[in-house]
């Protein structure tokens, strides 16, 4: 155990996430094992169902870094494949789309004059006043 006290709480912080990281995996890997079991089962829309979270979960593990990314892809190409050899049809869960911004008017830019460019150099500067 360290003597710092910053290390000591390094040490803590470590075991929290450690655990939510497990939580995180057990939690994905609960899921693909009920995907499985209802694929044995033939229910399409459980299969559907089940299909959606398992997938779900793989994305919130990788995002949150307890698995990586290519892990994450190789698991749900699995789950996929397997989907498909059943030729259950199943959606994609849908991502939540960003909100999108106000479009600024076009013709407030339009009414603005634009601003004059700065010279590059200072010799360039006297040039322009002479003439």
């Amino acid at each position: 155990m360290p003597n710092i006290k910053s290390a000591k709480k390094r040490v803590l912080i470590n075991q929290k996430k450690a655990m939510q990281n497990q939580m995180r995996v057990s939690a994905m890997k609960t899921a693909i094992k009920k995907f499985d079991t209802a694929l044995e089962g033939g229910d399409a829309a459980a299969i559907t169902a089940t299909y959606q979270d398992a997938i779900r979960l793989i994305d919130q593990a990788a995002a949150k870094g307890s698995l990586k990314k290519n892990t994450a892809s190789r698991r749900k190409s699995l789950l996929t494949r397997k989907l498909n050899a059943k030729n259950v049809t199943a959606e994609k869960p849908a991502k939540k789309a960003a909100p999108k911004k106000a479009a600024a008017p076009k013709a407030e830019a339009a009414e603005k004059p634009a601003p004059a460019k700065k010279p590059a150099t200072k010799k360039a500067a006297a040039e322009k006043t002479e003439e």
